[in-house]
C-alpha cells in the first residue's frame, strides 16, 4: 500500500516500542489496523462509485484508436 520495505517497518516498530512502551503498543496497533481498514473501505467505495475501472478501460480504447489513426495517417503521407 505505502511501498514500505521490511527494514523500514522494523525501524518504525522499534521506535514505536521505545516511545510508547510495550503495554501501549498492542492498543496502538489495533487502532492503526481499524484506521487502515476504514481507509481501504472508503477508497474501495469511491472506486466503485466512480467506476474507475470502466474509465480506465475507455481511456485505453481511446488511446488505441488514436494510435491507429496516427499510424494510418503516417502510412498515407
Amino acid at each position: 500500500m505505502f511501498n514500505i520495505e521490511f527494514s523500514e517497518i522494523l525501524v518504525i516498530f522499534l521506535v514505536a516500542l521505545i516511545v510508547l512502551g510495550p503495554e501501549k503498543l498492542p492498543e496502538i496497533g489495533k487502532i492503526w489496523a481499524k484506521f487502515s481498514l476504514e481507509i481501504k473501505k472508503s477508497v474501495d467505495q469511491i472506486k466503485k462509485e466512480l467506476k474507475l475501472e470502466d474509465l480506465e478501460r475507455e481511456v485505453k480504447e481511446i488511446k488505441e484508436i488514436l494510435r491507429k489513426e496516427i499510424h494510418e495517417k503516417d502510412r498515407n503521407s
